[in-house]
């Protein structure tokens, strides 16, 4: 039977730092209430990149680090919720961009925080059902452009960046990823999401100037749903790959805050060492946040042959989703 397994993995980050005291000088906060609430000290924020400048470069560092070429990829997918344009997909610039061949197939997936899980899952479905063998997964997000940079509640927590990996197929049936699990609830988008531009009608006289096109987010229920959802999640992947949580080997989360990273983790009875965690440098970058740290820890040398890597996402629809992948 055929699996698919990750090969190579890559990161991007705009140049641009800001940091909590950076926010003091415009915001009524402090470094002290953002990193006790949320555990971030500072973010990357793009000036000059767009999704498709950030994509690019983790992209190309995924397909060096699997030893292949863009002539080798034959199926892009990318989980954004910040494409550059509304329409072509920020997939399709990146086939351009990476001198991917004309006729491979490339679309986003659009799942908020879970983005790049959704997307890996569908590149897992492709290659397991023999319509792909080489896929380039994409997670990228540049929340600066969408947060009301006046409103403290929200734009404290999110940075921009993008992460990749490239998944190929593979007969070993004790490689790759074990399960995959993706789920939404639409009925609670309410706690989490951003009208943007389009929620604008100009046929409708009511929505006009006073249409919030930012994020919004009711932080304290999103919160509670989060550490249940995930947990949930997280159990949900381990049972279907016949697995407890004293068999995982790294927890790899949706970095939204430190606060559910470590309640999560102490319901799975996981240790700090056993936990990545780097929100404190990039804080939440959405659908690039789980392939940001997973190239973090696999470049870092925390990764090894064998190792049981869970990855889990909750993010604006409500999505939320799990992987477990024998690396």
């Amino acid at each position: 039977m055929t699996h698919s397994k990750i090969i190579g993995t890559g990161a991007s980050v705009p140049e641009k730092v800001l940091t909590n005291s950076d926010l003091e000088e415009f915001l009524d906060t402090s470094d002290e209430w953002i990193s006790t609430r949320t555990g971030i000290k500072e973010r990357r924020v793009s000036v000059n990149e767009s999704a498709v400048d950030l994509s690019e470069g983790a992209a190309n560092e995924a397909i060096k680090a699997a030893g292949l070429t863009p002539d080798d990829i034959d199926l892009i997918i990318v989980g954004t919720v910040t494409p550059d344009m509304s329409f072509p997909s920020t997939a399709c610039f990146l086939q351009e961009r990476l001198g991917v061949r004309p006729s491979v197939p490339a679309f986003d997936v659009s799942a908020a925080c879970s983005g790049f899980l959704f997307a890996l899952d569908t590149a897992d479905k492709y290659i397991v059902s023999g319509a792909a063998e080489k896929v380039l997964v994409v997670g990228v997000d540049i929340f600066s452009r969408i947060v009301d940079w006046k409103d403290r509640a929200t734009c404290v927590l999110f940075g921009d960046g993008a992460g990749a990996v490239v998944l190929s197929k593979s007969s070993d049936k004790g490689e790759g990823l074990l399960s995959s699990n993706i789920h939404s609830d639409g009925s609670l988008w309410r706690s989490l999401f951003a009208p943007g531009a389009t929620a604008y009608n100009p046929f409708k006289p009511d929505s006009g100037e006073d249409t919030n096109p930012y994020v919004q987010m009711h932080g304290g229920e999103t919160f509670k749903l989060a550490v249940k959802t995930i947990a949930a999640a997280c159990n949900e992947a381990l049972m279907a790959a016949g697995l407890k949580s004293e068999d995982v080997s790294i927890l790899i989360p949706h970095q939204a805050n430190e606060r559910i990273i470590t309640a999560v983790a102490k319901r799975l009875g996981l240790t700090d060492s056993q936990v990545c965690i780097n929100i404190d440098r990039y804080g939440n970058t959405s659908a690039g946040s789980i392939p940001i740290a997973l190239d973090e820890v696999v470049r870092g040398g925390r990764v090894k042959s064998g190792d049981i890597l869970l990855f889990v996402s909750f993010g604006g629809g409500l999505t939320w989703a799990s992987t477990l992948v024998k690396w």
